[in-house]
């Protein structure tokens, strides 16, 4: 690997892991704004208005700082990565929810690549791209369901699903050394796993979107995020 990207090192479990170099995370910030861009671009048919692109703007970069800081407020977190957070995925949802399946994906993407800025360290590119920027892109499959009856519900099941396969397959793939210390095979290894903190924050965060009063006040936020449509 170029060491214009990335250099050798060690962790906490005397792996070998790459770290991005300064002039590495230049590159990815770059790419996230790109991304945001893009998901600028890709507005429904329907939105002309440099307004309404304004707004979408300021609208997914509160949403992307929400999920950021409520990331970092974890109720539980497994020792090998992996955390059940303050409702964190359920911003990135919101975006999709907000602006549609291109948006949603996009920005979710870009979300992924800003989680990975904050620690830095990786194994593989195959392995940054799957636990990152495809898991947390799949946040983004919320828009699908953005003008369905209970579409929240819908889109916030539909994304962190998305990300549990993304996350499943990661174990499978590039961490399935650690299933023999527990007696499973790597998939099923994996699915606990993922499963117990991304399910645990799902099902936590769809009982509170499903209380009546939070359910209407979300569905405000959608109406001000929309209302140049």
């Amino acid at each position: 690997m170029s060491k214009f990207f990335a250099f050798p090192t060690v962790n906490s479990w005397d792996e070998n892991v790459f770290q991005l170099t300064p002039a590495g995370i230049i590159t990815v910030v770059v790419l996230i704004a790109l991304l945001i861009v893009l998901a600028l671009i890709l507005q429904p048919k329907e939105v002309k208005s440099r307004a309404f692109s304004t707004k979408q703007l300021v609208f997914s970069a509160i949403a992307m700082a929400l999920a950021l800081v409520t990331s970092m407020i974890k109720l539980f977190e497994l020792p090998l990565g992996g955390s059940v957070t303050l409702l964190s995925m359920l911003f990135i949802v919101l975006i999709g929810y907000w602006y549609g399946p291109k948006a949603g994906l996009m920005t979710g993407f870009a979300y992924g690549l800003l989680q990975f800025i904050i620690e830095p360290v990786f194994y593989t590119i195959p392995q940054l791209i799957v636990d990152y920027p495809l898991a947390f892109g799949a946040l983004g499959l919320s828009g699908f369901f953005s003008n369905r009856k209970h579409g929240l519900q819908l889109g916030y099941i539909a994304g962190i699903l998305g990300r549990l396969v993304f996350a499943w397959l990661s174990g499978v793939i590039f961490f399935a050394s650690y299933a023999s210390s527990y007696n499973m095979s790597a998939p099923v290894y994996s699915l606990v796993y993922n499963g117990s903190y991304i399910l645990a924050e799902g099902i936590i965060t769809l009982i509170i979107i499903s209380i009546p009063s939070v359910s209407k006040a979300l569905a405000h936020v959608k109406q001000l995020a929309r209302n140049n449509m």
